[in-house]
């Protein structure tokens, strides 16, 4: 078996790791990279290595950055099956569909403000802009799923198999575990995928690890701690209240799978104890509101906290002061009303989606408040709100920020370095080999340290178009 690091290598996204076994090509993730629009276009159109020589592709969760580039894969010339677990691969189905209408649409917009430019003379002429995928492209994705059960066995090929553990990250996020077994040896290796954290909303606490010979553990925070999620609570109740006492707008970016849904709970929960003042809350975004629908689906998947709406007969998912806006025109129409209120919007990084209209009409005003409630990669506008930079791009444009920004870390579904280090510690022992992924440099080479401190292993931080030879 051998191992080759595509992608969130050194950063955190667009995750993809190739594998070679007994001269099949297999696929960990196929995720969207995201950043500086040139380097995501020539990342997410150019495989390095012919799509239609992979046998199958394995999914740990359906997020973006893990699954979002599919359609690319399909459309030039990748045929076979993509496994994930149910729930995963129904979140697939509406998530794949919405980022090619955003693909399309943001096409479209960028190619109408250019011909305007041009009319006015301040743009030279240039070929029209091409969505990196069409909602067909999408859609020819769909049929190549294959739902598999957790901690169920599935054979890839002749002495090959993988099974799926409960990640903890977001609905049906899984870690991935794949065996082969030839000529009386087997090499087990580990994938975390996304690894979430204990005391979660939704879902249930990450699985301990099975037996493993080799780990790909994400290192999102690797030089991090978080502090408890209980503590959420309480910021997200004094974000809300001081921005209220302004009369002020909440704009938050979330991603629509996961947390959208986490932040529609808390609310409600902070609404029926009366700790947030009675104020409208729009969840602007048609994916999210869909994707809620299929949580709704997968209450096996819950955790005990929000099972209990449901044995009290209620929905977790909906509270009198929530409105779901599915309507453009009504999205449009959150611009001319007046705070205070709260509106939850995708995309969670803002580069794409409804959010950007929201910020562009709302950051330049100091009653307001950004809350910025995941992870943010470099170089993507939610990153530069983190960063407090005076001036954003927004479609191009500059705008200023005066808005306040805040941030919920504390609601992050990524381990952080004490939580990973006590995650492996029942297959640390005998592990040949741990690669750390999905983190930008500073944090892989910080849990590289404590894994060594820690379990006395060496941890490689592997470089992009990287190959190690697993025996």
């Amino acid at each position: 078996m051998e191992i080759t690091f595509w992608g969130a290598v050194r950063t955190v996204t667009g995750s993809m790791h190739e594998l070679h076994v007994n001269g099949r090509r297999y696929l960990l993730e196929c995720g969207l990279f995201q950043g500086r629009r040139k380097e995501a276009l020539e990342r997410n159109t150019r495989f390095p290595f012919a799509p239609d020589s992979v046998a199958a592709v394995l999914l740990s969760h359906a997020h973006m950055d893990h699954s979002g580039n599919l359609p690319s894969l399909v459309r030039r010339g990748f045929a076979g099956p993509v496994y994930a677990t149910h729930a995963t691969a129904d979140l697939c189905d509406p998530m794949l569909r919405d980022s090619a209408h955003l693909h399309e649409k943001d096409a479209e917009y960028l190619n109408k403000r250019a011909q305007r430019r041009r009319a006015l003379g301040i743009e030279p002429d240039a070929p029209p802009v091409e969505p990196l995928y069409t909602v067909a492209d999408a859609e020819a994705v769909l049929p190549l799923l294959r739902p598999t059960a957790m901690r169920t066995p599935v054979v890839l090929d002749d002495g090959l198999s993988w099974e799926a553990y409960d990640a903890g990250h977001i609905l049906g996020s899984a870690v991935l575990r794949i065996v082969e077994q030839r000529r009386g040896r087997r090499t087990r290796l580990l994938f975390s995928g996304d690894l979430g954290r204990k005391n979660l909303p939704i879902t249930r606490d990450p699985e301990p690890p099975p037996p493993a010979d080799y780990l790909v553990l994400e290192s999102t925070y690797g030089a991090r701690l978080h502090k408890p999620p209980e503590v959420v609570a309480d910021k997200l109740a004094s974000v809300i209240n001081r921005t209220c006492a302004r009369g002020g707008k909440i704009i938050v970016p979330a991603f629509a799978v996961g947390r959208a849904q986490q932040l529609i709970l808390l609310l409600h929960e902070l609404a029926d104890a009366g700790r947030i003042p009675s104020i409208p809350v729009f969840l602007d975004s048609p994916l999210a509101v869909e994707i809620t629908q299929i949580f709704r689906r997968h209450a096996e998947l819950y955790d005990e906290q929000t099972h209990g709406y449901i044995e009290r007969g209620q929905d977790p998912f909906q509270f009198p002061r929530l409105k779901l806006i599915r309507d453009v025109a009504e999205s449009k129409a959150l611009n001319d009303l007046r705070g205070p209120f709260v509106v939850i919007s995708a995309s969670g990084m803002c580069e794409a989606g409804r959010i950007l209209h929201h910020l562009k009409n709302n950051i330049e005003d100091p009653r307001n408040t950004v809350l910025i409630t995941g992870f943010q990669a470099a170089h993507t506008l939610g990153r530069k709100l983190v960063e407090k930079l005076p001036e954003v791009p927004i479609f191009g444009e500059p705008v200023r920020l005066r808005a306040e920004v805040e941030t919920l870390n504390e609601l992050s579904g990524h381990a952080d370095q004490q939580e990973l280090l006590a995650w492996m510690k029942p297959v640390a022992g005998a592990l040949k080999g741990v690669f750390l992924v999905h983190g930008e440099l500073a944090q892989a080479e910080a849990l590289a340290r404590a894994i060594h401190e820690r379990y006395g292993l060496r941890a490689v931080i592997p470089e992009r178009g990287q190959t190690f030879e697993l025996d």
